[in-house]
């Protein structure tokens, strides 16, 4: 028995050349769409969200608009997701990228329309792309081993980079500060060492480069404002599931005296977890969850300094930096990867308190400290 039709009742179907011309078209529309955000005197879009809220943002950002773009055209989709791959290799040409595939489409709708076969014009282009590559690297210049050359082709690359930002007044500046942090690196490629931080306030120009490591956290009433030749033990460990947390449950007594039996049990078996964390020969311990008043006294009484609920970047990026490890048990001393730094004190930034963490293990790592009156949303220029 014939089946009349395979597909539902709102769908459609395209074959041979309306196909072709649907995917030449909507790929065309996506390149011309981003094509005037491109460049020193590339245009701002505003973007307005179609769900709840409505939110509007302002951007120049090629990656950013496609990725709000509701694409229902394949070819469409395809540039969307080499905007993507670029940004996520590279971290910048989104825009350019997406503008290159939509022209060499839009030539090879041309070469079409006078019956030359795709494939004819593919091996073109791979041809085409070959010559490309071969003059390029007949231009290549490496000044790697003269430092003072090859830091001014970072500098000309970094400032390139934040021509069509929004940056663009301020390029040199920011450029120095991303080639200053990337010199640092001493040829590694872990950009993890180098953490950023968005302060707002002040101009953009007061944003700078600082060694070490800055936590965005304050430091407790009564702990220690200053540590020199910090042994850091970070960890992630709740420091309240000492008391009682049975559900559903019911605990009865026959008087308040045995309400204080309970309590002091509690108090007793998280100053035994405390001890344990103090054996380690630590005097500063960092959590990622919260650390309750009593056993912050016990660090304080100790000399301790005791920071609780950093984000787990944080702690993540400052156990790399110090040589530590996140530990979140504490029965084996001997198996805790401790940290260390030459000084730990409390920074101010605008009119906001931060722990500053100097002289640690990894010497190349630093801190970008971005200042301005909004946040800054175009950092990815340090992935170059």
């Amino acid at each position: 028995m014939a089946v009349d039709n395979l597909f539902k009742d709102e769908a459609t179907e395209e074959k041979g050349e309306r196909a072709r011309m649907a995917s030449f078209i909507g790929a065309m529309a996506i390149a011309d769409l981003v094509k005037t955000t491109l460049g020193p005197k590339g245009m701002d879009k505003i973007l307005q969200s179609t769900g709840r809220g409505r939110n509007i943002s302002v951007t120049n950002d090629g990656a950013t608009i496609l990725k709000s773009l509701h694409i229902d055209n394949p070819a469409a989709k395809v540039l969307v997701d080499i905007s993507k791959v670029q940004d996520d290799e590279v971290g910048d040409g989104t825009t350019s990228v997406v503008v290159l595939a939509g022209e060499l489409l839009r030539e090879a709708e041309k070469l079409v329309a006078v019956k030359i076969h795709p494939m004819t014009i593919i091996s073109g282009y791979r041809m085409a792309a070959e010559c490309a590559q071969k003059a390029l690297l007949n231009k290549v210049m490496d000044n790697k081993d003269d430092a003072e050359k090859f830091k001014v082709d970072l500098m000309k690359i970094a400032m390139t980079t934040l021509s069509s930002k929004i940056l663009s007044q301020d390029k040199e500046h920011f450029a120095t500060l991303a080639v200053d942090a990337v010199m640092r690196l001493k040829g590694s490629t872990n950009l993890e060492s180098i953490q950023i931080i968005k302060k707002p306030g002040g101009s953009l120009r007061d944003s700078f480069l600082d060694e070490g490591f800055i936590l965005d956290k304050k430091i407790g009433i009564g702990q220690p404002k200053r540590i020199e030749n910090a042994n850091i033990l970070v960890a992630n460990t709740a420091m309240d599931t000492d008391k009682v947390k049975i559900y559903g449950a019911r605990v009865r007594v026959d008087s308040m005296a045995r309400v204080a039996q309970i309590e002091g049990a509690e108090k007793e078996k998280m100053k035994e977890k405390v001890q344990k964390i103090i054996a380690h020969g630590i005097n500063c311990f960092i959590n990622r969850q919260l650390i309750y008043n009593f056993p912050e006294e016990l660090f304080a009484d100790a000399g301790i300094l005791a920071i609780e609920h950093a984000d787990f970047d944080g702690i993540e990026r400052l156990a790399l930096v110090t040589g530590g490890e996140i530990a979140s048990t504490f029965d084996n001393p001997e198996s805790v990867k401790l940290g260390h730094c030459k000084l730990i004190e409390e920074i101010m930034i605008g009119e906001d308190k931060l722990i500053h963490f100097s002289g640690v293990e990894m010497g190349q790592a630093c801190t970008i400290v971005l200042r301005g009156p909004f946040m800054m949303p175009y950092v990815c220029f340090l992935r170059q």
